[in-house]
């Protein structure tokens, strides 16, 4: 079974480099990645990170105050239908 997964969504590609390079450098595991299509708005590309560390992402991004950010997801692939939860928005 896959694991469940973090997404960091942003209207802004340039915005999406900038959180993944951010979350590196303060030790979260990240990577960019495809925007899931239930997340309508963006750029199409995302941050995906470990659940485990969603407390410090949450806390990396707040700090960023970006209003390019559409928000933070939880990815249950495991699910069919309502894979999607947000985390914050």
């Amino acid at each position: 079974m896959d694991q469940s997964y973090g997404i960091a969504a942003y209207r802004s590609r340039q915005q999406v480099m900038k959180i993944n390079d951010l979350l590196r450098r303060n030790g979260i595991n990240s990577s960019v990645v495809s925007t899931p299509r239930e997340i309508s708005a963006g750029c199409g590309l995302s941050v995906r990170f470990d659940i485990k560390d969603a407390a410090n992402v949450k806390r990396i991004v707040s700090r960023e105050r970006s209003s390019n950010m559409i928000g933070l997801y939880r990815v249950d692939p495991s699910k069919k239908r309502g894979r999607l939860s947000v985390l914050s928005n």
